[in-house]
C-alpha cells in the first residue's frame, strides 16, 4: 500500500497542535484529521480519535504495526516541514 497524497492544513492559533493532515492510500482511501503535535521530544502525529463514554480518547483509524506508523509519521512530518519552508519563503 502506497501513500499517494498528503495534504497539510496548518493551525494558525497558538498551542501544541501545529497542523491537521489528510493522507490518501493508493489513490483510493483517505484518512482525515491526523494531527501534528508539538511534544516535549519534538513533533509527532496523533491519529484521528473520538471520546469514548468512559472519557478516554480512542483512535478510530490507526496503523496496526510500528513500521507502518513510523513510515506514515516520517512522510507527514516531511510534508509539514516543506509547508513551513514554503510559508517562510512567502
Amino acid at each position: 500500500m502506497q501513500i499517494t497524497d498528503v495534504r497539510v492544513r496548518k493551525v494558525t492559533k497558538e498551542g501544541k497542535m501545529k497542523a491537521v493532515v489528510s493522507i490518501t492510500f493508493d489513490e483510493e482511501f483517505v484518512v482525515h484529521d491526523i494531527k501534528v503535535i508539538e511534544g516535549e521530544k519534538g513533533l509527532f502525529i496523533a491519529m484521528p480519535s473520538r471520546k469514548a463514554t468512559d472519557g478516554e480518547y480512542r483512535d478510530i483509524a490507526h496503523p496496526i504495526n510500528s513500521e507502518t506508523r513510523d513510515r506514515i509519521q516520517k512522510l507527514i512530518l516531511e510534508k509539514f516541514e516543506e509547508a513551513l519552508e514554503v510559508e517562510a519563503e512567502s
